[in-house]
């Protein structure tokens, strides 16, 4: 049999959108796959990044983290042919078949592709001599055409110097490679939204930090611990992520002790805002970001959200602003931060719940009850809890 060198074929979706800036974001994209592949080699090749060099035992691993680089559209397995003489082509087409045969008949369909429009032999002639070579070297108690609901559906691609042959389109996430749109300090609860918001804004090629208020010791050290493991899924996905742990509690207490009760929750989101505005400031990031969804909660209501922006000194991005909770339920599952989101460990956000919160205050009302504590001391207070933060870096 010709020889065929076993290669990952990684297809990506929106960066072949980007016209002009499409090397930009090929080389970003690169960069991200380039870390994870160790000895093996990724180069684009006619619109497609192409990753040889591998031992055959380790393709399935590798394909596994290529699908995990936002970016990353698809991943073929595939075989890389030197040759593009369909005899040679044929008898790739049946040693790929011959890897696939079972008990029973085997229903395939052969599709062909020609990138060089100058090679004589058409894409429908290259898919028809392929799949008669099958049927010859197999025969119909074997093989069956089905062209309608396949078990194999074998591709032949030939392109100006090579010919690949593949199978399987193994999904990835698409979105644009890390590091390509700004930097966000996301504020990192325990529960399933905050992890969503910061994974989808990754997604979208923003890098991340992450910022986490705590109540100790009325939240518990293993509710700290349960906010780090969702960073280190979230670093699963998108790399480093630093998350800067904070105590927020001597805020809570003076806004509990000297405001009125119905404005806590929205006076202690506002603090929030501020001190990450601060840490965001210092780490040279350009945004937060929040998993608020809009009416889920008292304090999400479109006023409320209104009030909290105030507060803060960069743009606020809330990716999950209009998503159905399960929906955010489902991609929670999806990227593995569901099962830890839902640990009984509470979060500083339970601590002190007004019994009837305000659900549309006005700006008024919001400045006039912030002011009752006294300014000088909210911000000694942010500024004390700016200083008891402790970094944990999370990584994939």
């Amino acid at each position: 049999m010709i020889e065929v060198q076993q290669i990952l074929i990684v297809r990506y979706g929106e960066i072949a959108l980007k016209g002009m800036n499409k090397p930009y974001f090929e080389k970003a994209l690169l960069r991200r796959l380039r870390k994870g592949l160790g000895a093996a080699t990724a180069q684009t090749a006619e619109g497609l990044i192409i990753v040889r060099g591998y031992e055959a035992a380790d393709e399935a691993a590798i394909a596994k983290k290529l699908l995990r680089v936002f970016g990353v559209a698809t991943v073929s397995p595939a075989w890389e042919l030197p040759s593009r003489e369909q005899k040679d082509i044929n008898e790739a087409a049946v040693a790929w078949m011959r890897r696939r045969l079972c008990g029973g008949v085997l229903t395939f369909k052969v599709f062909g592709k020609r990138s060089d429009k100058s090679w004589p032999v058409t894409s429908p002639e290259i898919a028809a001599l392929a799949g008669e070579a099958i049927l010859e070297a197999f025969g119909e108690d074997r093989v069956k055409v089905d062209v309608n609901e396949p078990k194999v559906r074998l591709h032949v691609h030939l392109r100006r110097k090579n010919v690949l042959i593949f199978e399987d389109m193994l999904k990835g996430f698409g979105g644009l490679p890390l590091g390509t749109n700004g930097k966000g300090l996301v504020l990192l609860s325990g529960g399933i939204d905050s992890p969503v918001a910061a994974w989808m804004m990754a997604k979208r090629g923003m890098t991340i930090e992450a910022v986490h208020f705590h109540s100790y010791p009325y939240t518990s050290k293993r509710a700290e611990e349960k906010v780090k493991d969702l960073a280190d899924m979230v670093a699963s996905y998108c790399g480093r992520v630093a998350v800067h742990i904070i105590n927020i509690l001597p805020v809570q207490e003076a806004i509990r002790e000297a405001c009125p009760e119905e404005h806590m929750t929205i006076l202690i989101r506002r603090s929030m805002m501020r001190i990450a505005s601060r840490i965001a400031a210092r780490e040279g990031m350009g945004f937060l970001i929040t998993g608020e969804n809009l009416g889920q909660v008292a304090s999400q209501t479109a006023e409320g959200i209104a009030a909290t922006d105030g507060a803060s000194s960069f743009p606020v991005l809330r990716p999950l602003i209009a998503f159905d909770k399960v929906d955010i339920m489902d991609k929670a599952r999806e990227i593995g931060t569901y099962e830890i989101s839902i640990q009984p460990y509470e979060d500083c956000c339970t601590v002190f719940l007004p019994k009837h919160p305000a659900t549309r205050p006005s700006p008024e009302e919001v400045g006039a009850a912030e002011a009752l504590p006294g300014a000088d001391l909210l911000a000694s207070l942010e500024e004390e809890a700016l200083g008891t933060g402790e970094v944990y870096i999370a990584r994939p």
